[in-house]
């Protein structure tokens, strides 16, 4: 116990500890909090009046929630002649509020013009549809991979084929995923984009590929295919022979070479100008075939002629089928021969 705290006498002379010593020296070296009832006590004299805003019409947002009687509201009773400045290049310049609901935008000028392009595009519809059924292409794909596969062994194997009759059902023929002998653009279509590709690749190991080159390329065999389909219409026309064959028809059968032209090149690619030669001859053979007996039953029967006494062995129509069938080799060897060396 310490001696002498009870002793007013002998207080002075105790020893204190460091807190009391530091509390109680005129200026403490660091800062002494002050009791919170102290703080709460003292109430600070403002140094400042807000700013007065910028007078708009309408009162501002703050002194809408503010109350009566405060700072901001007196900087603005003392703020002189509210009425906003009319120049606009004044920087106290505020556009007058308005309740009106914008108008929109103009249309552009293009909108026109895009649907002038559209009822241009509508009205010539009916004119596509005489020579193009549009609104039938959807038939010539509906294929699957069982289709394709048996299609493509047709191709290359039409003699071991014995039935090439077409199926009907009551509004027409089927579907050609349900018919191998149904013509079909899926096959004609990927095999022009797989001979183009082949054609690329086949100037490229020559070291003669440009894409003006493989463009010439896509022209030339796009406008051959389109001069035979037109020379067989202008043929039926000419001879005035009655025919179920349709524009979307001669398109699939003149596309099937392709099929072929893509293999031969395929081995003149591996084994040079010998298996080039080898397997073009196979291939000309069995488009030949398939050309003569997919054909047959639709330029050469009876049911497609109306005239009893031209049945299925008028000479037009068997010149007709050969010629056919005759210019597919020469297409596909005119096509191909410059491909490979």
């Amino acid at each position: 116990p310490r001696v002498g705290l009870e002793d007013p006498k002998t207080a002075l002379l105790a020893p204190k500890s460091r807190t009391e010593r530091i509390c109680q020296a005129p200026n403490p070296p660091f800062f002494v909090p002050k009791p919170r009832a102290a703080i709460a006590s003292q109430t600070p004299a403002p140094h400042f009046l807000p700013r007065p805003p910028i007078f708009c019409p309408g009162p501002p947002f703050f002194a809408l929630n503010s109350p009566p009687n405060t700072s901001a509201s007196v900087a603005l009773e003392s703020c002189g002649d509210p009425s906003p400045p009319t120049d606009p290049k004044s920087p106290l310049f505020c556009p007058k509020a308005t309740t009106e609901t914008p108008s929109p935008p103009p249309h552009p000028p293009h909108w026109g013009v895009s649907a002038w392009g559209c009822g241009a595009l509508l009205g010539s519809a009916p004119q596509i549809d005489r020579f193009l059924p549009v609104g039938r292409l959807k038939y010539y794909f509906a294929v699957d991979t069982v289709y394709v596969g048996r299609k493509l062994g047709l191709l290359f194997f039409p003699f071991l084929h014995q039935d090439w009759q077409v199926h009907y059902q009551q509004d027409g023929p089927v579907a050609p995923r349900f018919d191998v002998n149904a013509p079909d653009l899926y096959i004609p279509a990927m095999a022009f984009i797989t001979y183009l590709l082949v054609a690329g690749l086949a100037l490229g190991t020559q070291n003669r590929f440009s894409p003006d080159s493989l463009g010439l390329q896509a022209s030339s065999a796009l406008a051959w295919l389109l001069l035979e389909v037109l020379a067989v219409l202008l043929s039926l026309y000419l001879f005035s022979l009655p025919t179920d064959l349709s524009t979307p028809d001669l398109l699939a059968f003149a596309g099937y070479k392709y099929v072929g032209m893509i293999a031969a090149l395929l081995a003149g690619l591996l084994f040079g100008s010998t298996g080039y030669h080898a397997v073009l001859g196979w291939c000309c053979l069995s488009i030949f075939v398939f050309m003569v007996r997919s054909l047959r039953l639709k330029l050469l029967a009876e049911a497609a002629v109306g005239v009893a006494g031209r049945g299925s062995r008028s000479p037009p129509r068997t010149y007709l089928t050969a010629a056919i069938a005759a210019v597919q080799p020469l297409f596909m060897y005119a096509l191909t021969a410059h491909l490979v060396r």
